[in-house]
């Protein structure tokens, strides 16, 4: 594990690259301070460790600024290899549909998401809402395929909804696809 002051997370709440940061550092058990940025007036630390895009994610180890957040998370798997689970398959392939999917998910269904509150007019609010939902769409049946219909994120989603509907909570037993709709 990361010891004290070894590891600094630069973010915003709201920012989903941020929060993709924030997961590899959780998912590797990895200990780390978190510094709120006011994006509006950004702090001197931020400046000096993103001076080309003075943006979050920043994670700083040692005092080295890592920056954009699938830089991030690969440099988090790699350094601390050691460390929790991988980030990413061992396989090749399955590390290269990853990262596809990694990417899709970051210009497909972010993007317009994030499009969908900064729109001037309902039109093209609801223009944005329709590409996000088709993307999530052929995210939801790509992760389907490659996990062979038995995606962990997959299962647990419906077993939450299958539990709500039977006024139980958690995840509870199994449940077909055709259920949850």
């Amino acid at each position: 594990m990361a010891g004290d002051g070894e590891l600094k997370l630069l973010g915003l709440w709201a920012s989903p690259y941020v929060t993709r940061a924030k997961l590899a550092l959780e998912i590797k058990g990895l200990s780390y301070e978190y510094v709120e940025e006011d994006l509006s007036n950004k702090s001197e630390l931020l400046l000096s460790s993103n001076p080309v895009h003075k943006a979050v994610p920043v994670l700083i180890h040692h005092g080295k600024p890592v920056c954009e957040s699938s830089v991030v998370v690969q440099y988090i798997d790699e350094a601390f290899a050691g460390t929790g689970p991988s980030l990413l398959p061992a396989d090749r392939y399955e590390r290269a549909v990853a990262r596809f999917w990694a990417a899709y998910l970051e210009d497909k269904v972010v993007t317009p998401w994030g499009r969908m509150f900064r729109v001037k007019n309902e039109e093209e609010k609801a223009e944005a809402m329709r590409q996000t939902i088709a993307a999530v769409d052929a995210l939801e049946e790509g992760l389907k395929e490659c996990s062979g219909g038995q995606g962990a994120l997959l299962r647990r989603r419906e077993r939450r909804v299958r539990g709500r509907a039977s006024g139980r909570h958690g995840l509870v037993g199994k449940s077909n696809r055709n259920d949850v709709r």
